[in-house]
């Protein structure tokens, strides 16, 4: 139904992704695919779903490609 306010923020999915990211370039570790999921959800929060939860990250995908 288009609605994404059911769970858990992408603010907070952003928060969480920054710090592993943090923590895996100070170990020195890739992950590359947390970075463009990281960048996926940044994506939502321009389209104004910082608030959504992270199932709206279908919306990013259905909108952009």
């Amino acid at each position: 139904d288009d609605e994404f306010d059911h769970g858990f923020a992408v603010d907070w999915m952003r928060k969480d992704l920054g710090i592993c990211l943090s923590t895996a370039d100070e170990n020195g570790a890739s992950l590359p695919v947390t970075a463009l999921v990281d960048q996926f959800y940044k994506d939502v929060q321009k389209m104004g779903g910082g608030r959504w939860d992270t199932s709206s990250l279908i919306k990013r995908l259905t909108t952009m490609g």
